[in-house]
């Protein structure tokens, strides 16, 4: 067990800071006091984080920690705290660790015994769920979605019968795949695409996730997509959630397709032809 009292003691402190999500007068000034006058920012890209310090006159050090460098970084961050020092870390926009590196930074820090004291501010997805119109809790948030249509598909499938309001990052390249085969899973649904929040050409798509598609083609960037959460007409049938991974999971262990459904049908004591009409739609959308 780890007992932290945060402003009970004097341990070296790793303060995880919030930063602006695009406007750069969205911090708090609680943030910038301690990006003033900790000892060493550790960021994801100096060049990014060094625009938020110049326009805030911090001349703090600044170091690197991000994916690429995470293992190495964090034995550095854990000796610089064992000297002493303390130690804010920023992601590049919003929340650290929110999709960001840090999760082992944090972890490791714990087990050594020093403080992790949150400094809260902006947060994505925070702030496209509040702006989306759809309930705002229960949700749950995924990140940044499976690149290949097979596992996005694997992916939609799992969250196809939660009731939560859902929010899920999406890449440019991967927008139109991913509302398409969302269309497909989920059926047709309320939605809230944002992008560019807190800047000048802040931009919210809200509607029928259909005609939603329809309004893509020249967005760029990042997005936050917020989806509404099953209305649980139908209740979920574990069955129905899991049957295609089955037959999946055999025909990547050589099965034939008719094979493989008719393995998992009689197993499951499941209708083999619809299973096959299943199949064969989903394979051809």
């Amino acid at each position: 067990m780890f007992n932290q009292k945060s402003f009970e003691n004097d341990l070296p402190t790793l303060f995880l800071v919030s930063t602006p999500i695009g406007n750069l007068e969205e911090i708090t000034l609680r943030a910038i006091e301690i990006l003033k006058t900790v000892d060493i920012i550790a960021c994801e890209d100096t060049r990014t984080t060094m625009k938020l310090l110049d326009h805030y006159d911090i001349k703090t050090q600044l170091i690197s920690h991000h994916s690429h460098n995470e293992e190495e970084s964090v034995n550095g961050i854990l000796k610089l705290l064992a000297s002493g020092k303390n130690i804010a870390l920023v992601s590049d926009a919003g929340t650290p660790l929110i999709s960001d590196p840090g999760n082992l930074l944090v972890n490791m820090i714990i087990m050594e015994g020093y403080n992790v004291v949150p400094v809260s501010g902006a947060s994505a997805v925070l702030s496209a769920l509040i702006t989306s119109g759809l309930q705002a809790h229960p949700y749950v948030f995924h990140g940044f979605l499976p690149s290949t249509k097979k596992q996005l598909r694997r992916t939609l499938n799992e969250y196809k019968y939660f009731s939560y309001t859902m929010v899920f990052y999406v890449s440019v390249h991967k927008l139109s795949m991913t509302l398409e085969e969302m269309l497909v899973t989920f059926g047709d649904r309320k939605v809230s695409l944002a992008r560019e929040m807190t800047k000048k050409h802040e931009h919210f798509l809200r509607g029928q996730l259909s005609k939603v598609i329809k309004e893509i083609d020249d967005l760029k960037g990042e997005f936050v997509l917020v989806v509404e959460g099953n209305p649980h007409e139908k209740e979920a049938d574990i069955q129905e959630m899991d049957v295609q991974f089955m037959i999946d999971d055999l025909v990547e262990k050589g099965y034939s397709a008719s094979s493989a459904i008719k393995e998992i049908a009689s197993k499951h004591n499941l209708n083999r032809n619809k299973l096959y009409q299943d199949y064969l739609l989903r394979k051809a959308t």
